[in-house]
């Protein structure tokens, strides 16, 4: 039976400038920072410190499809017309990535634009609490929530 899942995958255009933005702006901490010798593949991964139990992979557009076909020996791999549609929806802000949860939805926007972070809106009561969004700095789009009721 499946218990968990332990990472899920944002796509990058860079995994450098993705670990300066994601260590260095939103606070995450490193959790794994490991090239494949054999293949040359980057395992980058990140999480909100704090959080044990599930990782974020910052995974080069390409990157993740190959090192998966690799590993199960296939020899089907995206081609470089997938990687180009891929790289066009992050871009347009296409490519939405999930909601990160905040005690503080007004306070951790104010830290967060501080820092650099470009917002898209500025914090807003909802329905569900009080939210704000930003995106990375390839295009990737996330929800900042204070959830009602904390």
């Amino acid at each position: 039976m499946i218990q968990k899942m332990l990472h899920t995958a944002i796509y990058v255009l860079d995994q450098d400038v993705a670990k300066d933005f994601y260590v260095d702006k939103l606070g995450f901490e490193l959790k794994v920072d490991h090239t494949f010798p054999d293949s040359g593949f980057r395992w980058l991964a990140v999480a909100p410190k704090g959080q044990i139990d599930m990782q974020i992979a910052l995974m080069k557009v390409g990157g993740g499809a190959d090192f998966i076909a690799m590993k199960a020996g296939s020899q089907t791999t995206a081609d470089s017309n997938d990687h180009e549609a891929m790289i066009a929806l992050i871009k347009k802000g296409m490519v939405s990535s999930g909601s990160f949860h905040t005690s503080d939805c007004r306070k951790t926007y104010a830290e967060l634009k501080a820092r650099g972070v470009e917002f898209l809106s500025e914090p807003k009561d909802q329905f569900y609490g009080v939210e704000a969004v930003f995106k990375d700095p390839f295009g990737n789009g996330f929800s900042l929530v204070q959830p009602k009721n904390l």
